[in-house]
């Protein structure tokens, strides 16, 4: 099975990205997926793209979602990715 890498983008002094990460930390007891911390004040670029919608979230490279992350949606899109392995 190929491994699930989830993608967090986010940025310091961001609630919304502190109740996200807590959100993912909770899915990660269930799911094997490995999690990259992004925070997006180091690069220009990123910050552009995902100003105003952080905390972002990608799963193997796919905008899952953004803003208000419930863990319920981020264990739905990891269940839907897990049945195209």
């Amino acid at each position: 099975m190929e491994q699930i890498i989830v993608t967090f983008f986010t940025r310091q002094r961001c609630s919304l990205c502190e109740k996200a990460k807590k959100a993912i930390m909770e899915v990660k007891k269930d799911w094997d997926f490995t999690l990259e911390e992004i925070d997006i004040d180091e690069s220009d670029e990123l910050t552009e793209l995902y100003g105003i919608m952080i905390p972002v979230v990608h799963i193997n490279g796919e905008e899952v979602a953004f803003g208000i992350i419930d863990k319920n949606d981020i264990r739905n899109r990891l269940h839907e990715k897990n049945k195209n392995f």
